[in-house]
């Protein structure tokens, strides 16, 4: 499967990586093949950030032709444990071993040359470069002339993309991806080097589910030619599909080790947050107010064309449909996000113009991205100052801006969503994907909006703060509140909503009530079945 590495490193540049009698894993190419010795090991593990433990004497191991689950709850330690195995962090205690020998990575660099690679569930893709420009990046072929050799650049990632299913080539631009699409450059990216070792970060949490079953048949193919595949997967379906041992951490610590055959969902989620899925949480009748908002035949061209459905106080409406349903766009355009080519927004029964996300603010709408790292945080700056973004006169006195208020906000919001830190002035960036992500719905609910438009709200956090956001929702909701939640995933689309209006290619394709909405139905209707259905009966 894999595309041989044109350049190699020569020599012994990088002999500081191991001890003394190390020997350097060879690929196993064919034929599938699990160690007794683990291709990737650490050895009571222990790291702490500003006082915090986030790994506490943690042992995993990692066998070649296998695939392996990594599960917990956000903040359990599977980032932190993955950025020690791939050289981004140095851990204070403990060791990380490769076939067996210690190795002192210092930089992801030096795990690339242990055949470590890693994908992570942000993409750590560069947008102005094109896909195989970002998949070579470390290591162009080289003419004899001493030039790099773009056209084996082109010609190797196009059989590379064609080799996962990608549908589009190597000179596409990454910033014109969505994005599955960058998703799919970082698993071209990890297959084209070679890896021996894998760790996959939530690498399905932005494709579709055909995508999705494209990926688990690579990764099969991959441990079958004896590659260590590690999963990390809030998505508990995926884990009892494709992978076949689990590891559980919860608060730094080591909970288990153990085969995924006998296992269900009940006993992950317990040994995953300490307590039965039954304990989680599970939505109330609505009670519906009037209608709020009402969208009528939205156009914008290339995008989506005749939208048209109905927001309604204390109401939660879900926007149901495949990856390229174009139901991120509707969301933006609502929020002064693109131009509309047509139709109109009434809100309160009266016809607005929203040409922009302070004119949207202004007539009480809140937007929380799918992407909260690109669209959601300044990962750089504080999380009591992100916090404060949306609405920062609220939190100036005679043009100048108040850090007690600032602060103040923070920890109210800190304390309301149980939001995990070391202190308010912590960099957003430093914080688990789960924290990040309440930090972005603190930054929009702090606007005091009657409309919230939730994109893909609890993509890629775990099932207990999962849960928490969608107390939350609901909670919104009973304030009166009108709710529209897009969601990919089916079960959570059918918990939480009380409507739900199906897209695809631009288009809506279904409604239902909550009582109709069944996995089959609103299936159907994603894939388009629901209409070609009416239509065959129209005639």
């Amino acid at each position: 499967m894999a595309i041989n590495e044109p350049h190699t490193e020569t020599g012994n540049q990088h002999a500081h990586l191991v001890a003394d009698n190390f020997v350097p894993p060879e690929p196993v190419t064919s034929g599938k093949q699990i160690l007794a010795v683990p291709a990737l090991s650490t050895d009571k593990v222990s790291k702490s950030f500003g006082g915090i433990n986030a790994l506490m004497e943690v042992s995993v191991h990692f066998r070649s032709g296998e695939i392996h689950a990594l599960i917990g709850e956000n903040g359990a330690g599977k980032s932190t444990l993955t950025k020690i195995m791939t050289g981004v962090y140095e851990p204070d205690g403990g060791h990380v071993l490769v076939k067996g020998q210690v190795v002192n990575m210092r930089s992801p660099l030096d795990a690339q040359h242990l055949g470590i690679a890693a994908i992570y569930q942000d993409p750590l893709t560069f947008p102005d470069l094109n896909v195989a420009e970002n998949i070579f990046m470390t290591r162009h072929p080289i003419h004899s002339s001493h030039q790099i050799s773009w056209q084996s650049i082109y010609n190797q990632t196009d059989i590379l993309l064609r080799s996962i299913g990608a549908k589009f080539s190597a000179r596409t631009q990454v910033s014109a991806l969505n994005p599955a699409g960058r998703q799919l450059v970082e698993i071209a990216k990890a297959i084209s080097s070679n890896a021996t070792v894998l760790l996959m970060d939530e690498p399905t949490s932005s494709l579709s589910q055909g995508e999705v079953t494209d990926l688990f048949s690579l990764m099969r193919r991959l441990r079958d030619n004896g590659v260590a595949i590690v999963f990390i997967s809030h998505r508990l379906d995926e884990i009892m599909e494709v992978t076949e041992r689990v590891t559980v951490l919860r608060d730094g610590k080591l909970i288990e080790e153990a085969p995924i055959a006998g296992m269900t969902r009940d006993r992950l989620v317990q040994m995953m947050v300490g307590r039965p899925l039954s304990a989680l949480f599970t939505k109330a009748a609505a009670h519906v107010g009037d209608v709020v908002v009402s969208l009528n035949n939205l156009s914008q061209e290339g995008n989506f064309h005749n939208i048209t459905f109905d927001l309604r106080a204390g109401e939660i409406v879900g926007l149901g449909g495949l990856v390229g349903a174009k139901r991120t766009e509707v969301a933006q355009a609502l929020f002064g996000i693109g131009r509309l080519d047509g139709g109109t927004i009434t809100i309160d029964g009266k016809r607005v113009s929203i040409r922009s996300p302070g004119g949207a603010l202004r007539y009480g709408i809140a937007y929380l991205p799918e992407d909260r790292l690109v669209q959601g945080l300044v990962q750089p700056i504080s999380v009591a100052d992100n916090m404060s973004l949306p609405a920062l006169k609220s939190f100036s006195s005679h043009s100048w801006m108040s850090q007690r208020k600032v602060v103040n906000n923070a920890l109210t919001w800190v304390d309301r969503l149980h939001i995990r830190l070391a202190r308010v002035s912590q960099a957003a960036r430093e914080l688990s994907g789960g924290n990040q992500q309440k930090v972005v719905l603190a930054k929009w609910l702090g606007t005091r909006p009657r409309i919230v438009l939730l994109d893909e709200p609890t993509r890629g956090i775990d099932v207990g703060t999962k849960a928490e956001v969608h107390g939350l929702i609901a909670a919104l909701a009973e304030e009166g509140k009108a709710v529209l939640l897009i969601s990919s995933e089916l079960p959570e689309l059918l918990a939480m909503s009380d409507r739900i209006i199906v897209m695809r290619e631009g288009e809506i394709t279904g409604r239902f009530t909550r009582e109709e909405a069944t996995p089959e139905i609103v299936m159907r209707a994603a894939l388009g079945l629901a209409r070609e259905e009416q239509l065959e009966r129209a005639d």
